[in-house]
């Protein structure tokens, strides 16, 4: 069999595949081979993707097509090979003496043959093919090593043709997207959401994504960077949605009255609701969220017991039981860690002695003064993103964000006051965010700012805020650390920082 393009890829199905009945694994290597069919078209490589019982095999233009197909969910491994319309043994055997003589020399080696298909209609043995190619190989090598072999020359030997290749990338395995349904994921930019996603996605889940945007335009934009990494490079077969719904007058309403101990559960809670509203709308089965039992104080089990309750769809605790350690290595694999890492979690909710233990009496209590109508409104009015077709850095807010403090510049510390006193850049001055959101409307317009907080969210969204204004106003970007760095610039050396 002649191969019109010029490079040739063995894809394995995932070994779940090979337990389903029947007409389930048809209908998954159906759904696959679609989505790998995508794959390829989305990255503009010309292919062709053909199915049978055990493989499925992939002709490419681009030998970038094997690192594409790695990354489908769905596929075990994948093997750049090499085919040639040979099918008698001492031809097979011809054939791999020339292309597997480099691989094999000076290194310990085995011959893996097996033949697929139907086997009355291949000529060639296995046992025959593994022998002499063995024989053939072994004067220019290290010696044959069946049990751990520096070097292996696969063969598989099939009706009207034999594939030849030496490696297997590994692929993510799992079940290919869209044949477990639909779920929305609760994404708010920071590690864990996304990874989340990323493992319900392997899952065969398909979803949209809701956002609960308490940070601003620069905070939107953080999350769809990181969002667009999972739609672009795992989402084959899907087009996946970002629902941005605009939480500022939700967590006014929640901030202006009540125990701001029990803020991050009530947040939590009403983030549900507004998930639950979207996934009924694009017809999801299930919320998906990053959480982890005991990684901040909202993820207690006694809190999370209480924030379940807030909905009667399913869901879905990927990471319940990771640690951050593992998430952010995962982070890393995904593709999404070194955004995440610049995003971070928005922090203007965090009360000082948040409650570990609420109660259903006193969350009903607190959240009966919560006006629901806010939360129907923001969703209603909520903004849509295609994420495959989105390109993030058109939105960005130019120039919102500096990398240094003007000589001129008023420097606003946004920080807790005990955050302050540890340390700040000199001359600066305090106004805790909360304060200087119900504040800032009366600065002094003559005046030129740089907001600082910890990680720059808090910031650049009053930096914003003022902006629309007419103020001049920027934020130090990346928050503290980065300022720490600039300050050892300048001979402001600060003290050792927790």
């Amino acid at each position: 069999m002649a191969t019109p393009l010029a490079h040739a890829f063995l894809v394995r199905l995932s070994g779940e595949l090979g337990t389903k009945a029947r007409f389930t694994r048809g209908r998954f290597a159906r759904r696959l081979t679609d989505n790998l069919r995508d794959a390829l078209e989305s990255e503009g490589v010309e292919a062709k993707v053909r199915t049978t019982h055990e493989r499925i095999f992939v002709e490419a233009a681009d030998p970038a097509a094997g690192e594409i197909v790695a990354r489908v969910f769905g596929v075990q491994t994948v093997s750049p090979a090499v085919v040639r319309p040979v099918t008698a043994t001492a031809d097979v055997v011809a054939a791999g003496a020339r292309l597997f003589a480099d691989h094999t020399r000076g290194r310990r080696f085995a011959v893996r043959c097996r033949r697929v298909g139907e086997r009355s209609r291949i000529a060639a043995s296995s046992r025959d093919v593994q022998v002499q190619l063995g024989t053939a190989l072994l004067a220019e090598s290290a010696g044959v090593d069946l049990a751990r072999p520096e070097a292996t020359a696969w063969i598989e030997l099939m009706p009207d043709a034999t594939w030849f290749f030496a490696e297997r990338l590994p692929g993510p395995g799992g079940l290919p997207i869209g044949v477990e349904g639909r779920a929305v994921a609760l994404v708010s930019g920071g590690f864990d959401s996304a990874v989340a996603a990323w493992q319900l996605l392997k899952r065969g889940v398909a979803q949209h994504y809701v956002f609960c945007n308490l940070g601003g335009a620069s905070h939107q934009l953080g999350v769809l960077r990181v969002m667009k990494v999972i739609a672009d490079s795992w989402s084959y077969g899907t087009r996946p949605k970002l629902h941005a719904v605009d939480f500022e007058a939700v967590s006014a309403d929640l901030r202006a009255g009540g125990e701001p101990r029990y803020w991050q559960v009530l947040l939590k809670r009403l983030m549900l609701r507004a998930a639950e509203a979207v996934a009924r709308d694009v017809r999801a089965e299930a919320i998906v969220t990053g959480e982890a039992v005991g990684q901040v104080s909202s993820q207690t089990l006694t809190n999370l017991a209480v924030i379940s309750e807030a909905t009667r769809m399913p869901i879905l605790r990927p990471l319940v039981a990771f640690n951050k350690d593992e998430i952010i290595a995962l982070a890393d694999h995904v593709g999404t860690g070194a955004i995440s890492a610049t995003v971070d979690e928005y922090c203007a909710l965090v009360p000082r002695k948040p409650a570990t233990a609420a109660t259903h009496e006193a969350i009903a209590h607190e959240e009966a003064r919560i006006d629901p109508a806010l939360l129907e409104r923001a969703v209603a009015e909520r903004a849509v993103f295609d994420l495959r077709v989105l390109d993030p850095e058109a939105m960005a807010v130019p120039g919102l964000e500096v990398d240094t403090i003007p000589a001129d510049a008023v420097i606003l510390d946004l920080r807790s006051k005990a955050a302050f006193a540890g340390w700040h850049w000199p001359g600066s001055l305090h106004l805790d965010f909360a304060h200087a959101l119900a504040a800032y409307e009366k600065f002094d317009a003559d005046k030129r700012y740089v907001l600082v907080c910890e990680f720059g969210l808090k910031s650049t969204h009053l930096a914003e805020k003022m902006r629309a204004l007419g103020l001049e106003a920027w934020s130090f970007r990346g928050g503290l650390k980065p300022l720490v760095r600039h300050a050892e610039t300048r001979g402001h050396a600060p003290p050792d920082l927790p």
